[in-house]
């Protein structure tokens, strides 16, 4: 079964660009100056991968019964100018949990193996990233 997703973006001059989808709409930074209250193309990128991964976690955290209180994703990316495309990603999930490093293993495998926008983005850049525990009186 394949699942449709849609989003329409409108420029707004030189400040930007909206995207809308469902009932919500989202600042872009398309202008050639730059914008700080707004994501950019490639951070827009960066942010739906760190949103994949937290929305696996949510999804396959009850199948497997893996319980936490806390989690973080941080996410990194570099950029080649020729041709221009994101060269390699690496990601930092930070979890607040009591779970054995075994089953940390097995959360990481999960999250490379069921997420639509990581398996895109592994598909063309070399993807990196690691699972690591947090104590709760560490938590940002």
């Amino acid at each position: 079964m394949m699942m449709e997703f849609n989003v329409q973006t409108r420029w707004e001059g030189k400040q930007g660009s909206r995207a809308q989808c469902k009932q919500t709409s989202l600042v872009l930074d398309t202008s050639m100056e730059g914008r700080v209250d707004a994501f950019n193309p490639a951070e827009l990128l960066l942010a739906a991968l760190s949103a994949c991964i937290i929305k696996g976690i949510e999804r396959v955290a009850p199948m497997l019964d893996f319980s936490f209180r806390h989690l973080e994703v941080r996410v990194h990316g570099l950029r080649q100018d020729v041709p221009p495309k994101m060269d390699a990603i690496s990601y930092e999930v930070l979890i607040d949990t009591d779970e054995s490093d075994r089953r940390l293993h097995l959360l990481h495998e999960n999250i490379q193996k069921y997420g639509t926008i990581y398996n895109t983005i592994a598909s063309g850049a070399t993807l990196n990233g690691s699972v690591a525990r947090i104590p709760s009186a560490h938590k940002e």
